[in-house]
């Protein structure tokens, strides 16, 4: 073999060792590659599991945080909605003495004394509304009829003394008078009498205190015209869930003339045009 063949073939084997060697480093290097690549992308699928059972957890947490103070937020509101109701209502009664309320549910004052005007008859009301009585029942007899206030305001001791005193005399059981009292006399303090804005008035001919006295032409004529002086019907006959009294169709209230319009035409009892049933 000449010498030319033989370096060529020494030579281009020389460059396939070369390539040979260099193939066996590169099988060594890339199983390594390979696991290490495995090997970060287990450590980084971990952290990101961490992380994502952390980021749920906690969204779980924030849920429940937010739905308690949710809870806690509306039942502040109720109490804030009532306490803001008795608040208006208390303004009310303290800017607007004639939109004074006094039910079952709502007592007068301790100390409360109006300045009052007695009448011929020894009644006695409110002075503001004294000249609007006195007015409409003027009207009332120069239509032909007969007015007679009954009844007019009270002092605590005589409202206590007619709590038990009215049934009694009816012939109810003493044993049942503290309860039945309730649904025909108000109890002392809270009886619109003790304002000296209310006022029992009756027809001359019929003096009774019961239902029969919506059909008297006093009744009639009240029930039609009281408005325009600034009185309504107190107790009419279908509210009596909202008012807690009974149907009382002698029974007047002042509430100053622009209240007593409204009320009237929307058929609307005290309580309602207040805003409180």
């Amino acid at each position: 073999m000449s010498y030319r063949k033989q370096q060529g073939y020494r030579k281009h084997g020389g460059k396939c060792g070369k390539r040979r060697r260099r193939s066996r480093k590169n099988d060594v290097r890339l199983p390594a590659v390979i696991m290490g690549t495995v090997l970060i992308l287990i450590l980084c699928g971990r952290e990101i599991l961490t992380v994502g059972i952390g980021g749920i957890t906690g969204q779980a947490a924030e849920s429940q945080a937010v739905g308690a103070a949710a809870a806690a937020v509306a039942a502040t509101g109720r109490e804030d909605n009532r306490a803001e109701q008795a608040h208006q209502v208390k303004n009310a009664q303290e800017q607007e003495w004639n939109l004074f309320l006094v039910n079952p549910w709502n007592p007068l004052p301790e100390n409360y004394e109006p300045e009052l005007t007695y009448l011929r008859n020894g009644q006695a009301v409110d002075s503001r509304c004294y000249p609007e009585l006195q007015q409409m029942m003027d009207d009332c007899r120069a239509a032909g009829l007969d007015p007679l206030i009954c009844a007019s305001y009270r002092t605590m001791e005589k409202q206590e003394a007619l709590k038990e005193a009215r049934l009694i005399r009816e012939g109810c059981p003493e044993n049942e008078v503290e309860a039945e009292a309730a649904k025909v006399v108000a109890y002392p303090g809270t009886s619109e009498h003790q304002l000296g804005l209310a006022l029992d008035i009756v027809d001359v001919s019929y003096q009774q205190l019961d239902t029969e006295q919506e059909n008297t032409p006093v009744q009639q004529w009240l029930m039609k015209n009281s408005w325009k002086y600034g009185f309504v019907l107190r107790y009419p006959t279908d509210k009596s869930d909202i008012t807690g009294i009974i149907y009382e169709p002698w029974h007047y209230r002042y509430v100053g003339k622009e209240a007593a319009a409204e009320m009237y035409e929307n058929k609307l009892c005290l309580e309602e045009y207040l805003g409180i049933n």
